[in-house]
This record gives structure tokens, sequence and C-alpha cells, in this order.
């Protein structure tokens, strides 16, 4: 298998339920960047109470670990969202599913979001400033280098065409200031 035919095992289920999401994470910063090995997909979901019918019927227990029904709905009832898995036993590959928050960043990445690639190939990506700032808010919490390598990848690759002044915008708004002029001062 491809690496966008492993992610593709849940997006094209995504659209199939008719549920919003898009890429994020390591996935995203390498399709904006700097390819590098990972394990998982990141995926925001715009999942709603009334879709986890359908959610759960496109992601069938024969086929994927997905928690019971009932760790999706309170996931979805805490206030900033929560998150959970789902792995494809076929393949063993890992989604990280993170649900859309009131918070504005994802609610801003929900309405940017961008089509990539053509036919069934084609999936939802966060635009490249999220996921920059998301980096620089998992380089604070965590300190792992790599979220510094794929920012400065992003930043590298996508040059003019990168819209820092909206990054700029939710880095003072997020409190990000010293962990972004880390990232970019190299």
């Amino acid at each position: 298998m491809q690496p966008h035919e492993l992610f593709a095992v849940f997006t094209t289920r995504l659209e199939q339920a008719g549920v919003a999401y898009f890429v994020t994470g390591s996935v995203a910063s390498l399709l904006y960047g700097d390819p590098r090995m990972t394990h998982d997909v990141d995926l925001v979901l715009a999942l709603r109470d009334a879709e986890v019918s359908r959610f759960e019927a496109v992601f069938p227990e024969e086929e994927f670990y997905r928690p019971p029904t009932e760790v999706i709905r309170v996931e979805l009832r805490r206030p900033t969202h929560g998150h959970f898995n789902l792995i494809h036993h076929d393949t063993g590959f890992k989604a990280d599913i993170y649900l859309l928050s009131t918070q504005p960043l994802h609610a801003w990445a929900m309405q940017q979001r961008r089509r990539v690639g053509t036919g069934d190939d084609a999936f939802w990506v966060a635009p490249p400033e999220y996921v920059i700032v998301r980096k620089l808010e998992y380089f604070r919490d965590g300190g792992s280098e790599k979220h510094l390598r794929d920012i400065r990848g992003v930043i590298a690759t996508l040059g003019d065409s990168l819209d820092l002044a909206t990054v700029e915008r939710w880095v003072d708004t997020l409190g990000l200031r010293a962990t972004w002029e880390r990232a970019a001062s190299r």
C-alpha cells in the first residue's frame, strides 16, 4: 500500500458517512513540507451526536478497532471535545481522531481546509498555517524537535505562498510567541 492509501481507508469512509474532516499533524506537514515516516494519521472531525450511528456503520468492528458508542458520545460532550483512536485491523494503521471543538482556531481551519488529490484519491487537508500553529502547540507541550523540523520544512517548501500574517495572528492569540521565534529562527 502507498502512504496515501493507508489513510484513505479512513478518509473515504468519512466521506461516505458525510462527516466533515481534515487531515492534520505529520501527514499534513509532509504534504506541505519535508517527507518523513509516520505511523498514524491525525484527523479532525466535525462529528455531531446525530452522526455517530453513521460513523460507526462505516467503521465496522469487523474491520476496525473503535471505542464503544458511549465513549464517542462522552468525548463529544467534553467542552473542548476529546479524542479517540481507530485502528484498521488488516494494516494496523491508526487514526488519531480529534473532535472539532468550539476553539476558534479549529473552526477557522475547518472553513479553510483544502481539497488535495484527484478523483477517488482526493481528501481534505488542514491549511498549512493551522498545521504550523498546532505543531507549535505540540512542541510547547511536549518538546519534541520533530515538530520544529516539520514547521521549518513547511516554511521552506511553501515560501511566500504561506500566509505568515495568519500564523502570527494565531501565535499571538494562543501565546506561542517564544515557541514561534525558536521555530522560525533556524
